[in-house]
């Protein structure tokens, strides 16, 4: 397994959202990124969005917690064989759950080829 700070990963998903197009960034409000290590569920996911879709914003109300778009380290570490691999996973990782922020169903994520 790669072995890769905290600190150091939370960069790289850093340079993973500044490497996306500023259309994909542009509608997204109230939503903050984090890293944790691994779910609660002890599932083998590697990210996860909770909040409101764009589509269900009509719902969200002022002062709204904020939506959180989550990387599990541990387990794209687990994932990817080496750094590179790393870089492109995070990125793929990172547009799925803004997809999802953007009301986008699994299947449709996967039709496009962004997961």
């Amino acid at each position: 397994m790669l072995s890769v700070s905290h600190e150091d990963f939370e960069t790289l998903v850093g340079e993973g959202l500044d490497s996306l197009h500023e259309d994909m960034l542009a509608e997204l409000d109230n939503v903050i990124f984090l890293v944790e290590d691994r779910p609660t569920d002890g599932s083998g996911i590697l990210g996860v969005y909770e909040g409101f879709s764009l589509a269900e914003r009509s719902a969200y109300g002022y002062g709204e917690e904020p939506d959180r778009i989550i990387l599990f380290r541990e387990n794209l570490l687990e994932h990817c064989a080496d750094m590179e691999d790393l870089v492109a996973e995070i990125r793929i990782t990172l547009v799925h759950e803004i997809a999802h922020f953007y009301g986008l169903t699994e299947e449709r994520i996967h039709e496009l080829g962004w997961g």
